[in-house]
């Protein structure tokens, strides 16, 4: 079972240049599960992104993001 992972990065040499970015997550029962799980993950994307800085994370399931729409 698949959940967004989303990730509400900023520039590291501008703060408030910030924006979205969305990773694909399995999550295995819940969103709350996806949070717990989600660290390594989040830190994965940050090291291989070193301009950007991580300011906060959620879990959503992808039907939200397409009734959003």
């Amino acid at each position: 079972m698949l959940v967004d992972l989303i990730l509400t990065v900023c520039m590291a040499t501008n703060p408030s240049d910030c924006h979205e970015e969305r990773l694909s997550f399995e999550a295995r029962s819940s969103l709350a599960q996806c949070m717990m799980l989600s660290s390594p993950y989040v830190a994965a994307w940050a090291g291989d992104h070193p301009q950007w800085t991580v300011k906060k994370w959620t879990c959503a399931w992808p039907d939200a993001r397409k009734s959003k729409a």
